[in-house]
């Protein structure tokens, strides 16, 4: 799965939010700095790009209290 494209033969759409996740076509497979892998399988995945998520790297919205309170 990883480097491959999807199952249509077209890559992998990854959409840039500003002050957001990476949302990210799945099913998706993700290497973490410690060299271990999680996996989702869902068909769309928000990535945490702020690390302020509890369940890193899937982004729970916790960016959003960040940005209200600036």
């Amino acid at each position: 799965m990883p480097n491959s494209p999807s199952d249509s033969g077209r890559p992998r759409r990854i959409r840039v939010q500003h002050r957001g996740p990476l949302l990210v076509e799945g099913p998706v497979e993700v290497e973490l700095e410690d060299g271990s892998t999680v996996v989702s399988d869902r068909f769309r995945v928000a990535l945490c790009t702020c690390r302020r998520s509890r369940r890193y790297p899937w982004c729970d919205t916790s960016h959003r209290e960040r940005t209200r309170s600036q």
